[in-house]
């Protein structure tokens, strides 16, 4: 059996909303849809051939999603998810253009979690095979099923515009709780009121959006 992600817990006073009069694409005062269906998560596991990983499985059953996809921050429901190489093919070419080998990661460089992880070291091969769950402002959050721990969990990537990488965690469930422990996001979370600012937990070496240049990858920046 697997482990049980207590999201009702990092979501404490939250309450689900549909689109409506009420409360219109983007609302801020209803950040949560109602929960996914087990025949839905279903129907999106048999789509794209893998069993999803337990954290965010269980976060759909809780939750169908989280904000609307013009909101600052969003995970997209069981209906929008796909991979990233279908969604976003214009970001996949434009970190692996065609004919360039990507960068080698070591094991002992790429394995590394926590403070002492660099985002820079980002295997970008596996870019196109990773999941689309959401994203946040103008980055994304990726879940990637090339790295999986025993428990059947994919790494989950934080890519932003200020990093020239990824940040990357073990599972779903770690990126969003340390999601929640940025005040930036907790803000969204508790109050509804978007925050402007960077964010607070970046990597050494970090350019910041304001500069003008968007990174796509640790090697090729475009200017905005």
């Amino acid at each position: 059996m697997s482990a049980r992600y207590a999201w009702s817990d990092l979501f404490p006073a939250a309450h689900f909303v549909t689109e409506g009069p009420d409360h219109p694409p983007g609302d801020p005062e209803g950040c949560l849809l109602f929960p996914a269906g087990e025949s839905e998560v279903r129907r999106l596991e048999e789509r794209l051939g893998l069993e999803l990983p337990p954290s965010y499985r269980q976060f759909l059953l809780f939750a169908d999603g989280w904000g609307a996809e013009d909101d600052e921050l969003c995970i997209r429901s069981v209906a929008t998810v796909g991979w990233l190489r279908d969604l976003e093919p214009w970001y996949v070419e434009g970190c692996l253009p065609e004919g360039e080998t990507p960068r080698s990661v070591p094991d002992d460089l790429y394995f590394v979690y926590g403070k002492e992880q660099d985002c820079i070291n980002l295997r970008e091969e596996y870019l196109p095979g990773t999941l689309l769950a959401g994203h946040r402002n103008d980055g994304m959050t990726l879940l990637n099923p090339h790295v999986k721990t025993p428990e059947g969990e994919w790494e989950a990537w934080s890519l932003a515009p200020w990093l020239p990488g990824a940040n990357r965690y073990r599972s779903f469930w770690e990126l969003m709780q340390n999601e929640f422990q940025s005040s930036r996001v907790l803000g969204l979370a508790t109050t509804g009121a978007a925050s402007t600012g960077v964010r607070s937990l970046v990597c050494d070496g970090t350019l910041r959006a304001a500069s003008g240049t968007f990174l796509m990858s640790p090697h090729r920046r475009w200017q905005l």
